[in-house]
């Protein structure tokens, strides 16, 4: 992993956008920050999301004669293992650089933990194949694999058992208390597997 891509990450982490787009910004906005080379997804007329490659935009609205809400948005960063760097969006990796095929999340805790920045675990329903973790301030989430699902310790897409799988914002406090309320208490690990 090189550390322009590690510092991405923790940009994201640590300020709950991506480059500035804010998980509540509309379309418009989102494209200004990160460019025109997206696939637009529209489920019904209420739900839409732009894939900018490796981070995905989401909205709804109310109905066509309303705007669109910004609800959140997801890194899927399990397409590095098989995409590889060409599907981080070209104006991430103008100003990041290479990007790796995988993200350790061992490695991607101890980088805001060294600036004051902690992560929760929470309990997680992907669990126990997944550890989810919460930093609170940005309301940003990292899931990460545990548990293995093929041969030699890698899940289907490529993965591996303590790879990052996505990072997502928002996560609220109240997400994670019914988290906590349903699937258990806090997890106390620091990693995954």
């Amino acid at each position: 992993m090189t550390p322009y891509s590690l510092a991405f990450y923790l940009d994201v982490i640590t300020s709950g956008t991506v480059l500035g787009a804010r998980p509540t910004d509309g379309p418009d906005q989102v494209t200004a920050v990160l460019g025109t080379d997206f696939a637009e997804n529209s489920l019904d007329g209420h739900g839409m999301w732009r894939d900018y490659g490796m981070a995905e935009f989401f909205w709804q609205r109310e109905s066509p004669d309303h705007p669109w809400v910004g609800r959140h948005f997801t890194l899927q960063v399990h397409r590095l293992s098989s995409l590889g760097s060409g599907t981080v969006n070209p104006v991430i990796r103008e100003r990041y650089g290479r990007f790796a095929r995988r993200l350790r999340y061992g490695k991607l805790e101890r980088l805001p933990a060294g600036r004051g920045v902690h992560m929760e675990g929470v309990p997680d329903p992907n669990g126990p194949a997944y550890t989810l973790h919460w930093q609170p301030d940005s309301q940003v989430s990292v899931l990460a694999c545990r548990a293995a699902q093929g041969r030699h310790g890698r899940r289907g897409g490529g993965e591996r058992i303590g790879d990052v799988y996505a990072v997502y914002s928002s996560t609220s406090a109240e997400q994670v208390a019914f988290y906590r309320a349903r699937y258990g208490g806090p997890r106390a690990e620091g990693g995954c597997g």
